[in-house]
This record gives C-alpha cells, sequence and structure tokens, in this order.
C-alpha cells in the first residue's frame, strides 16, 4: 500500500488565459495512451480537445469548467485537473487547488508572467500547493523563455531554475537539452512520440554547462550530500534529482522546463518531472477540524486503514443524477459503504463510485486514499466533508470570492420561467460565485456573478441546456455605502397606542473600520439595556445595513458600539430595541459623512505596441488610473485599475480600435469612494 501510494500524482494545470493548459492536457492524455487521436483546443475538424467537453467551451476555444482524468506514465498514477484560465471561473482553480498535491503552472514563451499567472500563483500560495513551470508555446515568433523565467523570480518571488534549454526557438525548435541528464532530446514521429537521446550540440554545450551550474547551485541549498558532490566535481543524477525534490516539495525551489505542446516538444520530461519532483497524497500534510474537540486541528493519515475522510469539491447535475467530485484524504472509500456527512448530521450509504475522464466515467469499486473520484446520485453541497460514522472530523472550506457584477433575468413565458428555475437551481448548486435572489422591491430574478463572460455564460447554458428563454436586464454594480468619520447616537423609541406601548433608548456611537463589514460591541454596564434585548438591539442595526440610507445600498466596514440606553418594565421589548436601533443608526449615520464605494478593477491589456496610445486614451475615458505599462517584443501589456461600472461592453470597444489583436483580463481588486456626481 505504501509502495502504491508514493506513485500517485494529484496535479492541477493552471495558468493566464491562452497559455496552452487544455492543449497541453491533451498532448498528455495521449503520450498516456488515454486518448488515440490528438484534437486541438480551436480545431478545424470540430472535435474540439478531450477536456473541453462543453459545447461552449469547444465554440470559444475557452475552459468554462475544470476537468478531471486520470493517467498512467513510468509506473506512476497521476490524476489531474485542467483548470480555465479566466478570472470570472476563478473558483475552478480554488477548488482544484484546495484538493491537489502539486500543480504545473503553465506560462506562454512570448508573454511571460501575465495577470493571471499572479493570480493562479496567490491560489497555490493559499493551499502551499508545490508547483512546476512549464514555458509552453517556444514556437512563437517572440519566445524568449529566459526571460519568463526571470519574470518568475521578479513578479512572483519564486527562486525559479531551469531544468532545460531549448534546442531552437519559435520556427526551429526541435528539442530540449536536459541539463540533470546533460543529453539533448529530440521529439520525432508524427506526434513527437518518439525520443532521440543524443548528446549536445556542440554550439549549445558552453551554454549548457553554465546552467547546470546554476542548477546545481540551487539545489545544493537543499542537500549537503550534493554540495560535497559538487566541491568534489562528483555529481550525479541520483542526487542532483533528490536535491531538486525537496526544494520543491518545501514550495523554495521551482524547476521550469521548456516546450511546445501544440508542436508536441518537451511534454513527456515534463511527465517525467512530475514523477521526480512533485509530491504523493502521503507526503502532503492535511489536516481537519475535530469537531468533539474545539475543532483542534488534527493531522491525517494517507492510510486506507484508517477511518474514512473524504471531501466533496465539486458538484456535476449530470444525466444519472449529481456526481460529486471527492478527493479521499484518508481510508478508502468502498462501493456499498455507510458514510457520514458532517456537515448535515446525515447518513449516506455509497452506490456508484466512479473514476472521471473528462465528461466520461468508469465504474470503480472502491476508490484508495489520496485519488480523486466521484459519487453519484447524492445529495450534498460542495465543500461536505464525509467521514466513517465513528469519526467526527471536518475538513476547512474552500475560499470563495464575493460576486462582483449582477444582471436582472426573466423569463419569456411560464413554460421558459419553470425551465429558468431548474437552471438557476442547479447552477448556484454546482458555483459558488454565482448567486441568485428575488430582488422585494421590483420582483425581478437577480444573477450575480465575477464578471460578464460568467453570467453570459451561465444564460447560454440556460438557453442551450435547459431551453429557457430569458430576456437580461441592464447590468448591475455591487456598490456598497460606508461611513468616514465617528458619529455619536442617543435615540429613544416610544409608541403609544393604549395598551402596552413600545419604548426602548440606545446610545452609543459608530466610527468606520477597515477589514471587516460589521463589529457590534456592546460596552453597557449596570443594566440600563437588559441582557435580553442586546441581540435584538444588534438585529435592529442589521437590518438598516441591508439598504443604506444614502443610495439604497447595503452599508459596510462599520463598528457599533453601544454604551447606554433605558427600558421600560412594561413598554420594552424586542421588538422595540430592534426598531430603536434603526432611529439610532439612521441618526448617527447622517452625522458620519457616508459615502457610496464603487468595485475597482485590475485590467490588464495586452495589445501590439503601435495601438498603445489609443488603448490608453480608452482606458482614460473610463475613469482609468494607469498603474504601469512595459513592451515586450511587438506587444505591450498596460495595467491599469478601473471602476467596474465602466468596463460594460469594453471588449467591443477594444477590438474595434486594434483591429482583433489586443485582448483584456479584468479581476476585482478593491472598492473606492465614487465621486457624488457619478451616481
Amino acid at each position: 500500500m505504501k509502495n502504491e501510494i508514493q506513485k500517485v500524482r494529484n496535479i492541477g494545470i493552471s495558468a493566464h488565459i491562452d497559455s496552452g493548459k487544455t492543449t497541453l492536457t491533451e498532448r498528455i492524455l495521449f503520450y498516456t495512451d488515454r486518448i488515440h487521436a490528438i484534437h486541438d483546443v480551436k480545431g478545424k475538424d470540430g472535435v474540439g480537445a478531450t477536456m473541453d467537453s462543453m459545447e461552449l467551451e469547444k465554440e470559444r476555444g475557452i475552459t468554462i469548467a475544470s476537468a478531471a482524468t486520470y493517467c498512467q506514465w513510468d509506473g506512476h498514477e497521476i490524476n489531474i485537473i485542467d483548470t480555465p484560465g479566466h478570472v470570472d471561473f476563478t473558483i475552478e482553480v480554488e477548488r482544484a487547488l484546495r484538493v491537489l498535491d502539486g500543480a504545473i503552472l503553465v506560462l506562454c514563451a512570448v508573454g511571460g508572467v501575465q495577470s493571471q499567472s499572479i493570480t493562479v500563483d496567490q491560489q497555490m500560495k493559499r493551499y502551499k500547493v508545490p508547483c512546476l513551470a512549464f514555458i509552453n508555446k517556444c514556437d512563437r515568433s517572440g519566445a524568449a523563455p529566459f526571460r519568463a523565467i526571470k519574470q518568475l523570480k521578479e513578479k512572483l518571488g519564486h527562486n525559479a531554475v531551469a531544468l532545460q534549454i531549448p534546442i531552437g526557438l519559435e520556427a526551429d525548435v526541435k528539442g530540449v537539452v536536459d541539463l540533470v541528464k546533460m543529453k539533448a532530446i529530440y521529439f520525432e514521429g508524427a506526434n513527437g512520440e518518439e525520443l532521440k537521446i543524443e548528446d549536445i550540440p556542440e554550439n549549445l554545450i558552453a551554454e549548457a554547462e553554465a546552467k547546470r551550474e546554476e542548477l546545481i547551485d540551487a539545489a545544493s541549498m537543499f542537500s549537503d550530500q550534493l554540495t560535497e558532490a559538487a566541491l568534489e566535481d562528483r555529481v550525479t543524477e541520483a542526487l542532483l534529482i533528490d536535491a531538486i525534490r525537496i526544494g520543491t516539495l518545501r514550495r523554495e525551489l521551482t524547476p521550469v522546463l521548456i516546450g511546445s505542446a501544440y508542436k508536441n516538444k518537451g511534454v513527456q520530461p515534463l511527465l517525467d518531472a512530475v514523477g521526480y519532483y512533485l509530491p504523493s497524497p502521503d507526503e502532503v500534510k492535511n489536516e481537519a477540524l475535530d469537531m468533539d474537540n474545539n475543532e483542534m486541528p488534527t493531522e491525517l493519515q494517507a492510510d486506507e486503514n484508517e477511518p474514512l475522510v473524504a471531501y466533496a469539491f465539486k458538484l456535476e447535475d449530470g444525466r444519472y443524477g449529481q456526481l460529486t467530485y471527492v478527493r479521499v484524504y484518508q481510508g478508502k472509500l468502498t462501493k456499498g459503504d455507510t458514510v457520514f456527512n458532517i456537515r448535515v448530521g446525515r447518513k449516506i450509504k455509497i452506490g456508484r463510485l466512479v473514476k472521471l475522464h473528462a465528461n466520461q466515467v468508469e465504474d470503480v469499486e472502491a476508490i484508495n486514499t489520496g485519488h480523486i473520484g466521484a459519487l453519484f446520485g447524492i445529495e450534498c453541497s460542495s465543500g461536505d466533508t464525509f467521514v466513517s460514522p465513528d469519526v467526527n472530523l471536518s475538513m476547512t472550506s474552500m475560499y470563495v470570492p464575493e460576486p462582483v457584477i449582477s444582471l436582472a433575468i426573466s423569463a419569456k413565458d411560464n413554460k421558459n420561467q419553470i425551465n429558468m428555475s431548474k437552471a438557476l437551481n442547479r447552477f448556484t448548486k454546482e458555483d459558488p460565485t454565482f448567486k441568485t435572489f428575488v430582488n422585494q422591491e421590483t420582483g425581478e430574478t437577480i444573477i450575480e456573478g465575477m464578471g460578464e463572460l460568467h453570467l453570459e455564460v451561465y444564460i447560454e447554458r440556460m438557453r442551450r441546456e435547459y431551453g429557457a428563454e430569458v430576456i437580461t436586464g441592464k447590468p448591475q454594480v455591487a456598490y456598497k455605502e460606508t461611513i468616514t468619520r465617528k458619529a455619536e447616537f442617543n435615540y429613544v423609541h416610544k409608541k403609544q397606542t393604549g395598551g402596552a406601548g413600545q419604548f426602548g433608548r440606545v446610545a452609543g456611537w459608530m466610527e468606520p473600520v477597515t477589514d471587516e463589514e460589521f463589529v457590534f460591541d456592546n460596552q453597557v454596564r449596570g443594566g440600563s439595556i437588559p441582557i435580553q434585548f442586546i441581540p435584538a438591539c444588534e438585529k435592529g442595526f442589521k437590518e438598516v445595513m441591508k439598504k443604506g440610507p444614502k443610495k439604497k445600498f447595503p452599508v459596510t466596514g462599520i463598528k457599533i458600539v453601544i454604551n447606554d440606553g433605558a427600558s421600560h418594565a412594561v413598554d420594552s421589548s424586542e421588538m422595540a430595541f430592534q426598531a430603536a436601533a434603526r432611529g439610532a443608526f439612521l441618526e448617527g449615520y447622517a452625522k458620519a459623512s457616508p459615502i457610496v464605494l464603487e468595485p475597482i478593477m485590475k485590467v490588464v491589456v495586452e495589445s501590439p505596441a503601435e495601438y498603445q496610445g489609443a488603448v490608453i486614451g480608452s482606458l482614460n475615458q473610463r475613469r482609468g488610473i494607469i498603474i504601469g505599462s512595459h513592451d515586450e517584443g511587438a506587444f505591450c501589456f498596460i495595467e491599469t485599475q478601473v471602476p467596474l461600472s465602466e468596463m460594460f461592453g469594453y471588449s467591443t470597444v477594444l477590438r474595434s480600435l486594434t483591429k482583433g489583436t489586443a485582448q483584456f483580463t479584468m479581476e476585482f481588486t478593491t472598492y473606492r469612494k465614487v465621486a457624488d456626481d457619478m451616481l
């Protein structure tokens, strides 16, 4: 068993948009004999890549939902999750990295470290995922892999070190020099499946030796044996691999491999590197919270004889009911087992278990420790923990970013309304960043998400998968309100209507806070407000914060302290104190200089240098603040901060300005005050 688990690798492939993640996964599946023909992401044959199984993905040439598969290479069993690059689908990357042990960070040899590469890197840091870097697209004109390595060090702070140097670049890309084995590798045959290992070409020997010295220097920090061997000039391949592995597992070294997935160059050595340098499940420290012991963190053992602990990280509504993706951290999930869902406290009998290969499933009898698989027909939510009945452990949940954009939708008729409801139920269950609610004032159905593309894709899926024709309103921005200074309140709520009336006095102050939405501090002493009415005061404050008095947007970043009040033996009640708190809030809020905040997006435009002036002009018109710009070859990268309200329809404007050659990425950064005349 121990031997088996050490041969398991759970990896994710993450990168900026259009860096070639899905193409790389397609080649991996081909070389490991999981598929027998290669199809391209935007191929002429209309088949599309294996991992992009959704019709929309094939049409747009982008990954929308992460897809899982598994394959075998050199005795290792590799579970792979291919993730989207667009920030709108960031939850897909988030939940994949939550359950993976290692990752491949794909960079474009021309673009290098781009905006989304930075976001993905932050997600890897959050879950402490060790990674390899693969510099792809070395066949493109302007490819500069060593510039990308320099950016890995400077922009992302990685201790990046090349394990290979390219033999030829751009149109002449032929193969790589392996600096560990000190051999040249050429990829021949119709699809690069035949590896030809030869001596290093004469013209590359000096560069290879210099880069190998750099590699040994970086790796010797993690191995005294390697340091000694380097001094005596007897470095062996095994010593070097062990030292690189130690550094990689500690996240203190990032080995970099080079190639071109599209041209079938460099993929097999990358697979070797996954086996050599990325961790097996028993080398990763995973913790669960002990619910019987005040949620104390407990380390899980990657051992199938231990009690079961499995984590549901993704849901999908398939043809045969709900498909629940699970990662088994401890124990073994077997068909026919009875397991316990910690969140709802309910027992579940395991019916059908499957391994995943994109949109195809293969039935299995059990999912072993450290593996990823799926369950059929089980009612649960994303982030649930399944355990053996005698265990009370819960896994920590993943980070879910808040939606930044909303849209009003309505169905064309009653039949479409039913289909729309079914679609919304499914999508909100599957995707924690996609939310829906009914606006109490207007009666409209509102959907919220991470960006225009996110909502656009779900509306299109409603039409295709559910036949629901919907009408969409104007996108709404998630504005918020806050206060800018301290203000006191002292409010008395009195109402007399015969019989018992209502009475409550609430006094204190409010002040702005950062990093918190709402802080309630009870400093009432001596029972001037009876203790049973304190929760009613808090509830009253929270209620009125849902719609700020200034512009009816939610209020955030506020601390309320109550330190005095008064009650009446007969007339005071929870209702009276809720009303008093509402009145006190309105009184204090008016004096606290309230302002409206708007979401600000980090926008990075990648454009040919000749259009730089026009692009900067278009961003300035949209109240953009230029953070910086730099040229790389024929392209320039412009980084700005622009209010979300100004970004609607920008993709069309950018296309027409640059004859369709520029692209941009957008992600939420912060909230900032909006000028009163803009609302």
